[in-house]
């Protein structure tokens, strides 16, 4: 089966990330013909656009017959994957899946394409493949470079934009914004504080050791794509922020380095690019990854406090590499080498 006879059904379409998984199935040659748009029964009767001329029906996950799709890229959140993912494979349909549900099943493949497209091989153990957390993702590719020199210890703080929360807290933070310069005040409904002109170090719930569930699945999604052994710990904010999520992180490694070749393996990495000058203020924000593919790194530096430790500033666009793209890219890798 080639990529033209590949039936594709995006769950959770008229949302931030299934909006972006239709255009990127278009960017990737997708024809209009091969792809349904799929979300929940107030969606019935919506028109959205596919590429630059195309216009998809939307229609109804409570009624729709998974039969004869091949592929269905769910992102729709965890209680929508839990109750109709079954539903979608005992079709033979194979579900590429954003939310956290399966993510840390172990006979379920979580993929990261450019670093462990090797784990599709298992995909029809259950005929499901996790999407990795948007955060999770570009620390992932920023790291991968690095397996071999033995990454054993990652201390991460994430600066993430509000888009990964959903269409609502983007609403929200615009709301607010305006509020205040309208002396207008807006109390937060989607998060638990203000969000415009503040930062939150609080994403999904806590947990017993203090810990939020965001911390938690990048410490154990990391162990999971790269390596077991690997230490992290993390502490997730949100920030005012529409687009673009950034992470810090500490790096340490079993033995000594040379900074300038640790660049030249980023740049060598596919899906990575590093924007690094020591000398300049040469650094990437999010304003400037929106919209692309990349993960992009900067403020790659020695650490001075350990002999084998190195820092750097990573920054992607969640939306697309971070969630949309990624799962388009493992279904581009089943096509071709699995069906």
């Amino acid at each position: 089966m080639n990529q033209k006879e590949v039936s594709i059904a995006v769950v959770g379409a008229t949302g931030n990330v299934g909006r972006a998984m239709l255009q990127i199935l278009w960017e990737h040659g997708y024809e209009s013909s091969q792809v349904q748009a799929v979300a929940s029964k107030k969606s019935i009767g919506k028109k959205i656009s596919y590429g630059e001329d195309a216009v998809l029906d939307v229609k109804s996950l409570e009624d729709f017959d998974f039969n004869g799709v091949d592929i269905a890229l769910f992102s729709a959140g965890s209680p929508i994957s839990e109750k109709y993912v079954p539903k979608a494979v005992a079709t033979n349909c194979v579900v590429i899946d954003n939310s956290s549900f399966f993510r840390m099943s172990p006979d379920i493949p979580l993929v990261v394409p450019e670093i462990n497209s090797q784990d599709l091989s298992l995909y029809d153990n259950t005929n499901i493949i996790a999407n990795p957390n948007c955060s999770t993702i570009q620390l992932a590719m920023a790291l991968a470079p690095f397996k071999d020199y033995g990454i054993r210890r990652v201390i991460t703080s994430t600066y993430q934009s509000v888009s990964g929360a959903g269409k609502e807290a983007m609403d929200e933070l615009y709301s607010q914004t305006r509020g205040i310069f309208m002396n207008n005040a807006i109390s937060p409904e989607v998060f638990e504080k203000p969000i415009a002109f503040n930062v939150i170090p609080q994403i999904d719930q806590f947990m017993q050791d203090g810990f939020t569930k965001e911390e938690w699945k990048m410490r154990h999604e990391i162990k999971k794509i790269l390596d077991p052994l690997i230490e992290l710990s993390a502490t997730c904010v949100r920030v005012p922020v529409f687009i673009g999520h950034s992470v810090d992180a500490y790096v340490e490694l079993e033995r000594d380095f040379d900074i300038k070749e640790l660049e030249e393996l980023l740049n060598d990495f596919p899906g990575v690019e590093v924007i690094n000058d020591e000398r300049e203020e040469t650094f990437i924000t999010p304003i400037e990854c929106a919209g692309e593919d990349l993960v992009y790194i900067s403020r790659l530096r020695k650490d001075p406090t350990h002999p084998n430790a190195f820092r750097f500033w990573v920054v992607s666009d969640n939306i697309r590499k971070g969630a949309a793209l990624n799962a388009v890219q493992i279904a581009n890798e089943l096509i071709k080498n699995y069906f």
